[in-house]
């Protein structure tokens, strides 16, 4: 299975809805946290969670990355990663702005179908980002939250914590 570059990531903006939407719900609406939503939709409303979500994914994948990568089997998105390595003008509020510099890439919008979890998909998407990173010149960072399992997925990666932010934290590969 490849990584696929996406040259035009709003082109695959509804596909990518729906994939989102099935890790929202294979997450019960942990991931993606929607922290700025006062009333989440439940993890069966796809039109709720498509309100509420569909006008900031078509911001972050016209705006915000800088290069998207997906995993596609059969013709379905299984698996997405996104890197940001350039800031300026970029409303990236969940950033802190000690870490917003031509030193750092972060690693973003990072998820594996549910249905496909534990069979190495993730590991190979992440393994991929940070030599993609690094090739860039670029210290591998991410933003998540503390009680996502997927905080402890990169700990073992060999990510570890550099500061709290907010409600999040960043944390650094190696």
């Amino acid at each position: 299975m490849e990584i696929i570059k996406v040259e035009n990531p709003l082109s695959l903006k509804d596909e990518l809805l729906s994939f989102v939407f099935r890790v929202y719900q294979g997450t019960n609406g942990d991931y993606p946290a929607l922290e700025w939503v006062e009333n989440k939709p439940s993890p069966e409303d796809f039109e709720g969670f498509k309100r509420v979500y569909e006008s900031f994914l078509e911001f972050r994948l016209g705006k915000e990355f800088d290069e998207l990568y997906i995993l596609k089997e059969n013709g379905k998105i299984i698996g997405v990663i996104a890197l940001v390595y350039t800031f300026d003008g970029k409303d990236m509020w969940w950033v802190p702005e000690e870490i917003k510099n031509e030193k750092i890439g972060l690693i973003e919008f990072f998820m594996v179908d549910p249905s496909y979890r534990g069979k190495g998909y993730g590991s190979k998407l992440l393994e991929f980002a940070v030599k993609r990173l690094k090739e860039l010149g670029k210290e591998p960072y991410l933003i998540t939250f503390k009680h996502l399992e997927a905080y402890q997925y990169y700990m073992k990666k060999g990510f570890r914590e550099v500061m709290e932010y907010k409600e999040f934290v960043v944390l650094k590969k190696g």
